[in-house]
């Protein structure tokens, strides 16, 4: 870890949220990247796709997370693909490891070998990392994966501690989906849906739609 912890360093990011249970054991802090260029097809947060202009400085971000990071039982790093802002995130999780000894999970969609050298260079701060791109025409089989050519990677005796354990098959009692609600009422989805859960989804929400309409015609019409 670095002696000097950048304190400038300006970070886009899409979103960051607590509690988060989809993404790693435990209640944890997200942290969602924005900006990837891989664009996976089928990917849930297609709406982190974009590039923005850096506009949210570490320190903001810190005290933002500061009321969580006690209560906390680790961090996830996704996105957007969290490398494309190297030298934001490294500053990002030094700072965190400094001030907080929890795990840090990072997801990328660079594979294992092509992400090595960017690894290295957070050592030891990320514990855990899942590498490679979702593909959606793949099986999906494996715990905190998307697609079964995504690998789990234990980078530290704490990572080894906690994620060494989801080096397995998908189980039925896993979690993969998260609902989340913003302040101004938006819903949105955070984790690894399985295959089916959001057409499921979307067509359980397309009949809620529809019986709400005709609930709405027939009220309509009893005061008619």
């Amino acid at each position: 870890m670095p002696d000097a912890l950048p304190k400038t360093s300006m970070l886009a990011l899409s979103r960051v949220h607590y509690p988060v249970s989809a993404l790693g054991p435990g209640r944890r802090i997200g942290i969602w990247f924005q900006g990837c260029d891989r664009r996976c097809a089928g990917c849930i947060s297609a709406d982190t796709w974009a590039f923005a202009e850096p506009s949210l400085s570490l320190e903001d971000l810190m005290q933002a997370l500061a009321p969580w990071l006690a209560a906390c039982d680790g961090i996830t790093i996704t996105g957007g693909e969290p490398l494309a802002q190297f030298d934001a995130l490294a500053a990002l999780v030094h700072r965190l490891k400094a001030e907080n000894p929890k795990s840090i999970l990072l997801y990328t969609g660079q594979t294992y070998d092509a992400a090595c050298p960017q690894l290295a260079a957070l050592s030891p701060s990320i514990d855990a990392a899942v590498c490679g791109p979702y593909e959606a025409g793949l099986p999906q089989t494996l715990a905190l994966r998307g697609s079964d050519n995504q690998t789990l990677h234990c980078l530290t005796p704490l990572g080894e501690r906690e994620f060494a354990s989801y080096e397995r098959i998908l189980q039925p009692e896993d979690k993969t989906l998260d609902v989340m609600l913003d302040d101004d009422g938006t819903a949105w989805l955070a984790g690894i849906p399985r295959r089916g859960d959001i057409h499921n989804l979307t067509r359980l929400l397309d009949a809620r739609a529809g019986m709400n309409g005709i609930e709405k015609f027939s009220q309509r019409k009893g005061m008619e």
